[in-house]
């Protein structure tokens, strides 16, 4: 099933395309992120200045574990720069000479949300301990103090010039994206919090992302049906939302991860914003009266900041790694400050095409990404891809991986089913008690369309997964209508109950929420809990899970393959001892791939 390239990837150099840029920052004329190396699965610290571009020697890789997911793990100001270091403890570097000092080194510690306060000379963070988190202070010789610790968790905390302190927070049973409470306070002499006040969106709902400009507290509440930005004026002791004049879309996605930042002000008034439209994310400079759009050939943009009179972020495309992208203010012209290396050297690359099915008899449209075959074949092979979280999203970005499915003769694509991100809270709301339900009838109302259109050959159709993705995987692979070929579950969720007991705190209400109450023993989940259903998968299966997996508990994935195998079905497993939820080691993850290969190839040629 080989198409026409000359040479297509190789299964480790598809894997080896999997760096990444995040968590991008600006201090003066320097721009600072993260980059990760899939050579050693380590994530590196960059600067880029007058000087030139490097990589600081931090001496170990720079990864914040806070809820799972991290976000925030460094934070920079002038001549210094503090991160968060793997084994989660905290070291500073003065930038000019170079050397590094741990602040604190403290077993069972997790940090995140870091950001500087120069005025008092130290740094503002989230900690987790023993299953309490805090909104805490470091300062430069390592001395921590708590600031607020009255809630469940803590987003990274934003200050303006005058002293003022906002921050985002939830309580359990809650996830950020559904429902959360601004917080606003301010420092005394002491630096201390005074005058603090906590306030929901009106009616309910999430809020994110809180800045200040000139002194004004700005955030993006999603009470309105969307993600959208609101200035937030304290008012008599409460918070009073005043939402702003904005495009009917989410202007921001999930908040998985702590400090992400979607919007930036400009210096000669106005904003910096991302809207997420069909799945595509566009980037606009809105000043009065005129809004323009940039860097058309993008679809995703994160960490927005100005440096001088350019605005500064992470970019990702179709058709190339990521990068950090520079955006001229006066002309809107863009060019590349760096770019992750691709290794598709030239060849062609397929791009996504955007599929919409209208509402019809479901309550709410539907979008993917379909990829087709590099080199146009009738009716191929169709690998679904249901993506995690389950409130996440499919984006339409630079994947070496579909590249190398689609060299190989298969369609590839990526459904937004009923619960992704950038369609509005109405539709994320709405997988609420219905996954396993809803998020496979709309993979496969997905894959019916292009049946019916004759993209892609519905007897030869694989369905995968990782983490939460791995159950849409599961769930679809029980039905024998669905007609699927061959399902692959990377550490994929099999047993919600045990989960549920064994999960992350982060995650702990999460479940309840997805699949509604449990009942007596968790009956009222049996008949979504793949591990009940083995005896119903009629179709081969692959799985793929790490021994150290602190979110889907491996034994879970043994039990599944055991299930499968005493109903007579055929179901493989590969194991790695010293992985954790996602594959950080290149000879893992080319396995990985090259096993889906073999699996999907014998499948679709027999």
């Amino acid at each position: 099933m080989l198409s026409a390239v000359a040479e297509p990837l190789s299964a480790r150099d598809a894997c080896l395309q999997a760096r990444q840029f995040s968590e991008l920052q600006a201090c003066g004329r320097a721009v600072f992120w993260l980059a990760s190396e899939p050579e050693t699965g380590n994530v590196g610290l960059w600067q880029s200045d007058a000087a030139g571009t490097r990589q600081l020697n931090t001496g170990a890789s720079v990864r914040s574990r806070l809820n799972g997911y991290g976000g925030g793990s460094y934070a920079v100001m002038p001549g210094l720069i503090c991160w968060v270091a793997d084994d989660q403890s905290l070291w500073m570097m003065d930038l000019t000479q170079g050397r590094s000092t741990c602040l604190v080194d403290v077993p069972g510690v997790a940090w995140g949300g870091v950001v500087a306060d120069p005025r008092r000379r130290r740094w503002l963070a989230v900690r987790e301990t023993q299953g309490h988190q805090a909104l805490v202070a470091v300062g430069c010789q390592g001395g921590v103090a708590v600031l607020d610790d009255r809630f469940d968790f803590y987003g990274a905390p934003v200050i303006s010039r005058n002293d003022q302190v906002a921050w985002v927070t939830w309580q359990l049973p809650h996830m950020p994206w559904d429902q959360s409470q601004l917080c606003c306070a301010r420092f005394n002499n002491a630096g201390e919090l005074i005058g603090r006040m906590t306030g929901a969106p009106p009616g309910g709902g999430s809020v994110q992302q809180p800045q200040f400009v000139c002194e004004q507290l700005w955030a993006l509440s999603d009470h309105r049906g969307w993600w959208q930005p609101v200035r937030v004026v304290p008012d008599q002791g409460a918070l009073r939302w005043q939402p702003e004049q904005a495009e009917s879309a989410d202007h921001a996605n999930a908040p998985w991860q702590l400090a992400e930042r979607h919007a930036c002000p400009l210096p000669d008034g106005g904003w910096a914003r991302v809207r997420y439209v069909q799945g595509w994310g566009q980037l606009w400079l809105e000043r009065p009266g005129r809004h323009l759009r940039v860097a058309g050939a993008c679809s995703d943009f994160r960490h927005l900041v100005v440096r001088d009179n350019e605005l500064v972020c992470i970019a990702r495309r179709p058709d190339q790694g990521d990068s950090v992208l520079r955006i001229d203010l006066a002309t809107g012209r863009a060019g590349a400050l760096a770019v992750a290396p691709s290794p598709l050297s030239g060849a062609p690359c397929v791009w996504p095409e955007s599929m919409l099915l209208p509402p019809d008899d479901h309550p709410h449209g539907l979008q993917a990404f379909l990829y087709h075959p590099e080199q146009p074949r009738k009716a191929p092979p169709l690998i679904l891809v249901a993506h995690g979280g389950p409130t996440s999203a499919a984006y339409a970005t630079f994947n070496a991986q579909t590249q190398f499915w689609c060299q190989r003769g298969f369609a590839v694509a990526e459904v937004n089913y009923t619960g992704s991100t950038g369609f509005g809270r109405a539709f994320r709301q709405a997988l609420a008690g219905q996954w396993g339900r809803a998020d496979v009838a709309d993979m496969m109302r997905m894959k019916e369309a292009f049946a019916a259109k004759g993209l892609i050959d519905p007897h030869r159709v694989f369905i995968q997964g990782r983490s939460s993705g791995g159950y849409t995987a599961l769930m679809a692979a029980t039905r024998t209508d669905h007609r699927i070929r061959g399902l692959a579950s990377l550490f994929g969720v099999t047993d919600p109950l045990r989960l549920k007991a064994a999960t992350h705190r982060f995650e702990s209400g999460y479940l309840d929420w997805l699949l509604g109450p449990p009942g007596p023993e968790g009956r009222y989940w049996h008949s979504r809990t793949p591990a009940r259903l083995a005896g119903s998968i009629s179709c081969p299966g692959l799985f793929f899970q790490g021994g150290q997996d602190p979110v889907v508990v491996p034994q879970q994935t043994r039990t599944m393959v055991d299930a499968m195998k005493r109903a007579g079905q055929s179901a493989e497993l590969v194991w790695f001892d010293e992985e954790g939820h996602g594959f950080r080691s290149l000879e893992h993850q080319t396995l990985v791939l090259e096993s889906l290969w073999r699996f999907y190839h014998r499948l679709a040629s027999g």
